[in-house]
């Protein structure tokens, strides 16, 4: 590796993930995505188990990273962390990544990267999650983020709630909340088509758009639809880590299925609500959820459970209604829809205009290479990081 950090600066960035490129779009696929325009990005996901032979998949998604895919056989579970070694050393040989940044999105992959920290730039925990509380956590998580976090040279959160919780576990933390890309979500203010499997489902329209897993509260979704039968319900996104048997069922609650993020902003258009219906619980405790500004940006009126990250800064400034229990939700979803849709999208609008993932993942590129240029002495950079008010320049957000 060559010493002159000038010569540096053309680094790539190899990314860690727990989440498949293909899955629903979220934090890492926007920002690796933005990385990729200036520069080559590995995201590795995480193995597919079987076959005869261990082997990388390697494939460019268009105008976006290179998707590096670990197959390992069944048979060497037990044993995958050198397979795993190898077949990541013969990327970086193959690929001639001789100037690269880890980028971790989970802890787990520490077991297997170790040895690459020695010829990294600089190395990145971004904790979109506690994933740790999160059904079906592997014991040893806890243990290898405090590995990582220890290796790291920068931490990032997903939300405030995360940067209270790590501040005090680094010394270079900064809170990233979700962002937002604006330019997409907002097509759902002048779509006219309505997708076919939506067009059918009678107004109003009330819906939620991510994950359906542990953190929704469906008691809530429940008892919400019996209360207001008139209303349907929207709900898109794939099912993980519950069973299908325990989604509330009627007929004014209409599960789509996944969709693709490009199609999205079609759905939101024929909204009349959004609602962000999570379940108080250890999986909540700390999320930032990336529906929020989306909602927001797709002229959508927003009612959301006591969820901390929500309530800072969207409830407190009024962008978003809060309510836990059915009669305050049912009550807080007539009022957002009632309410002048005209005055709270200028509110937004302002609000947002500073909430884009490329300002995002402009912030974050900064701060890596002051980080190395303190790795190449090119100038010190304090090891006590101004926290947060006095680096809300870089963060762009208050605490």
């Amino acid at each position: 590796m060559q010493s002159s950090y000038d010569q540096q600066k053309a680094y790539d960035i190899i990314c860690f993930s727990h989440l498949r490129w293909n899955f629903v779009y979220q934090r890492p696929q926007h920002l690796m995505s933005r990385c990729a325009a200036s520069r080559r990005v590995f995201y590795v996901e995480e193995p597919i188990w079987g076959g005869e032979q261990a082997f990388l998949s390697i494939s460019k998604h268009e105008n976006g990273p290179y998707i590096v895919v670990p197959h390992v056989p069944d048979e060497n579970r037990g044993d995958h962390s050198e397979i795993l070694r190898e077949l990541l050393d013969g990327m970086i040989a193959d690929q001639k990544l001789a100037a690269y940044c880890l980028w971790y999105y989970t802890p787990m992959a520490i077991q297997w990267t170790r040895h690459l920290r020695a010829n990294a730039l600089s190395v990145i925990y971004d904790c979109m999650d506690e994933l740790s509380a999160f059904r079906g956590a592997a014991p040893e998580l806890q243990r290898h983020e405090s590995e990582l976090l220890s290796a790291a040279n920068l931490v990032f959160t997903g939300g405030f709630s995360l940067y209270e919780s790590k501040r005090h576990l680094h010394r270079n933390v900064y809170p990233f909340p979700s962002s937002v890309d604006v330019s997409h979500f907002s097509k759902a203010r002048i779509s006219s088509t309505d997708p076919d499997d939506q067009a059918v489902i009678p107004k109003p329209r009330i819906g939620f758009c991510g994950v359906i897993d542990e953190r929704m509260d469906l008691d809530l979704v429940r008892s919400v639809a019996q209360s207001r039968s008139n209303w349907h319900f929207i709900v898109i996104g794939p099912v993980v880590k519950i069973s299908e048997s325990d989604l509330p069922r009627s007929s004014n609650i209409h599960y789509l299925g996944m969709k693709k993020y490009e199609e999205l902003p079609a759905y939101m258009a024929g909204w009349d609500a959004a609602i962000l219906p999570f379940a108080k619980n250890e999986a909540t405790r700390f999320i930032s959820p990336t529906k929020t500004p989306e909602y927001l940006a797709a002229g959508k009126p927003v009612v959301s459970t006591s969820i901390a990250d929500v309530i800072r800064p969207y409830g407190t400034m009024g962008l978003v209604h809060i309510a836990d229990d059915a009669e305050q939700f049912v009550a807080s979803l007539e009022k957002a829809m009632a309410e002048d849709s005209v005055r709270r999208q200028n509110e937004v609008d302002n609000f947002l205009a500073r909430e884009c993932w490329s300002r995002t993942w402009g912030r974050m590129s900064e701060l890596i290479e002051d980080s190395m240029l303190t790795v190449f002495g090119a100038r010190q950079v304090p090891k006590t990081a101004e926290k947060p008010a006095a680096r809300a320049a870089a963060v762009g957000r208050s605490a």
